[in-house]
């Protein structure tokens, strides 16, 4: 039976088939000359279906970018490509261009793409069970937050949907901790410490922890008493960290968003002293820098410091939506049920998914790799950017590094892009953010470097227009 046989009468997949079988023209199907010995133009006069891929129903990238102008809210400025594969670390258009990723969705696909273990607990938990709520209890839930205490400072975990959304449990979960704590207070501790290049999330709580006023002020007045310190800076957090006013310190131990900017551990401990002190809970946001990205499995590690909690997200379900807050016992026996929840939060599919994560991840031998690429990375680097003009720095801790610039680096990103690698940005638009898979190999890592350095030519170019 031919494949357009077996398409009609419902024994292949049409996502599978129809891309090789047909072109869309105005709105018709038309049988392709080649698919298997089929040589008939079949008519279909039908609306084109919804592809897995992305690619049914459009052309070219500039058809569907079109297409996303048209019915999407512009929230995002997106660089001009369309994605509709990935493996490894490569990721391919849908022209079929290749391309080395080396921002694996924003420091998400610690596992690249299509790692087998992941897709196998993925399509493994679907089979049996995705979704039931927190009316109930779940076992892929409880096994990873299991898993979770077990390799961390942590006694409890609570499970959200997103970094923003861990952000702002932590929140709530901080000033519920005062309350819990000063209950003859009639005025707990409130307010909140974060501080410069900060990014903590987009929400209404986690935005007015982030210093950026770019990305506050349109939505202003957003959540009162955050006072906004210099990172870094040991005395202005003593003064500012008051006990019966601060309720919690947010702090990134390295700034992604901010900049690549990695804290001292006389700073972070001169943060566990004030809070100590005052009575005031101290917040690592590990949602960038966490689950091995430093080539410790959290970054607090390399410091020897322990937070009160660590908010996480990004990669610990290895691309599908998760965030994490893990707490010590003295912060938990303040919540009580009812205090905060959510839907979707932890759901047995995204947590199998986690759990895989987790295991491949938490392994010495491959944390020391990532810190073996981690140097590799900056040697590379050194070699290559270390005497042009434009580079101020060259930053990082295992596979998230920074690429200070005395100019804007959108010129490098595009030409990159248009090179076959894949950046992003930070800090105020003059950084370029590297957070590879953290399976990417020395051949790729090099690739990268060299189109780096090829590229770096741009700047001067920019510069002077």
């Amino acid at each position: 039976m031919s494949s357009l046989h077996m398409y009609l009468n419902n024994s292949v997949s049409p996502a599978a088939d129809l891309p090789r079988l047909f072109k869309l023209e105005k709105g018709r199907y038309f049988v392709r000359a080649n698919a298997r010995k089929i040589t008939a133009s079949l008519n279909l006069d039908m609306q084109a279906p919804a592809s897995a891929n992305g690619k049914l129903g459009f052309g070219e990238s500039k058809e569907v970018m079109d297409m996303e102008g048209s019915v999407l809210v512009g929230t995002y400025a997106r660089a001009p490509v369309v994605l509709s594969s990935g493996k490894g670390c490569k990721l391919y258009d849908v022209e079929g261009r290749e391309y080395v990723d080396m921002t694996s969705g924003i420091a998400v696909n610690a596992l690249g793409h299509g790692d087998p273990d992941w897709v196998k607990a993925v399509v493994d938990q679907a089979n049996v069970l995705t979704h039931v709520s927190n009316v109930y209890y779940s076992i892929p839930q409880v096994e990873l937050a299991k898993r979770l205490v077990e390799c961390s400072f942590a006694d409890r975990v609570f499970f959200s949907n997103s970094g923003t959304e861990a952000t702002e449990a932590a929140i709530k979960f901080a000033r519920k901790f005062q309350r819990f704590s000063h209950s003859d207070d009639k005025h707990p501790a409130t307010e909140f410490i974060s501080f410069s290049n900060s990014f903590h999330g987009r929400t209404m709580g986690a935005l007015a922890l982030t210093s950026k006023k770019n990305y506050r002020s349109p939505f202003e007045p957003v959540m009162p008493g955050v006072t906004f310190l210099e990172y870094g800076n040991i005395q202005t957090a003593k003064e500012a960290i008051k006990q019966g006013k601060t309720a919690a310190v947010f702090v990134e131990p390295i700034q992604g968003e901010g900049g690549i900017y990695s804290a001292t551990k006389e700073f972070l401990q001169s943060l566990r002293n004030a809070c100590d002190d005052a009575g005031a809970l101290l917040v690592f946001d590990e949602v960038q820098c966490g689950l091995g990205r430093t080539g410790y499995l959290w970054a607090y590690e390399s410091y020897g410091i322990m937070p009160d909690m660590m908010t996480l997200a990004k990669p610990l379900a290895g691309g599908l939506p998760i965030g994490a807050v893990l707490l010590t016992e003295r912060v938990a026996s303040a919540i009580n049920s009812g205090d905060h929840g959510s839907t979707f939060a932890g759901g047995p599919l995204v947590c199998n998914a986690a759990l895989t994560v987790l295991d491949k991840i938490n392994k010495p031998g491959f944390l020391a790799n990532v810190s073996k690429k981690g140097l590799y990375l900056k040697e590379l680097l050194s070699q290559k950017l270390g005497g042009n003009p434009h580079v101020k720095e060259i930053r990082g801790l295992g596979l998230i590094a920074g690429i200070e610039l005395d100019v804007p680096a959108a010129p490098l990103v595009d030409a990159c892009r248009n090179s076959g690698l894949l950046i992003l940005t930070a800090g105020k638009g003059n950084v370029v953010r590297l957070v590879p898979p953290l399976v990417i190999s020395e051949e790729e890592l090099e690739f990268a470097a060299k189109i780096l350095s090829e590229c770096m030519r741009v700047l001067d170019k920019s510069n002077s227009n």
